[in-house]
């Protein structure tokens, strides 16, 4: 399990954790008078989807119309998936070919 997501309210953070399959762990922590949320779970594409990270709903929503795209929808393509490279590299996870 790696930290995924961090939240500052609690109801923001379980509901977060309700969406995660696999082994996940929500744990608090104080800082100064903030208390943290921190939401570990299994690093994967369908768990930062469901948690609407990464703009994957709008990758997902681009691809679907992919064959009238047009050079803005390119461009936005390109900047989410550097962004999904990125991301991938820190959790040791691979791009679906069907993204690029």
């Amino acid at each position: 399990m790696k930290l995924l997501n961090t939240y500052e309210d609690r109801d923001e953070a379980e509901e977060a954790a309700e969406k995660l399959t696999g082994d996940k762990r929500l744990a608090s922590e104080r800082d100064a008078t903030v208390v943290i949320y921190n939401l570990f779970g299994i690093p994967s594409w369908g768990n930062f989807h469901r948690l609407g990270m990464y703009n994957l709903g709008e990758l997902k929503t681009l691809l679907d119309r992919r064959a009238s795209w047009q050079s803005i929808h390119q461009t936005r393509h390109t900047e989410i998936i550097t962004t999904l490279k990125t991301v991938g590299k820190n959790y040791g996870i691979e791009l679906p070919g069907h993204w690029l």
